[in-house]
């Protein structure tokens, strides 16, 4: 399986977890309900777990654009279908806007390789202690 596969497969795992966490967090009651809030805390922590995978390889432009935006449009989604939430022109305006932006981010060349992160990170170890080269005043 390729890096980018593998990338994409951790940010909709990540996108999955968080929906589903959100949709869960009223039924917690707020928080005196053990297991929906065990539930909720496991699905954000895989949630943030699955996306920092995915921004080993992917530009973090592009991927917090879609986890936030797809997680947004899909929990008021289901809100409104499932939820008996009320639909508005302020809420499906709202979700345009966001659709829009992670296209644009998308189309708009985010996700180019020039972009990409590394899977090695820039610093590590012992490099992060040491102190930068020091000028002699002249």
């Amino acid at each position: 399986m390729s890096d980018r596969f593998r990338a994409w497969a951790f940010l909709i795992a990540a996108i999955a977890a968080e929906i589903t966490a959100t949709v869960l967090l009223g039924s917690t009651e707020q928080f005196t309900r053990l297991l929906p809030s065990v539930a909720v805390i496991a699905g954000y922590v895989l949630s943030f777990a699955f996306l920092a995978q995915a921004l080993r390889t992917l530009p973090v432009s592009l991927a917090y654009a879609m986890w936030s935006g797809i997680g947004t449009a899909t929990v008021a989604l289901i809100g409104v279908l499932a939820l008996g939430e009320e639909l508005s022109v302020a809420k499906v305006g709202g979700v345009a806007l966001i659709v829009a932006g992670v296209v644009v981010l998308n189309v708009g060349g985010a996700h180019g390789d020039a972009g990409a992160r590394s899977a090695e990170p820039v610093l590590a170890g012992d490099d992060l202690l040491d102190e930068p080269p020091r000028r002699d005043p002249a």
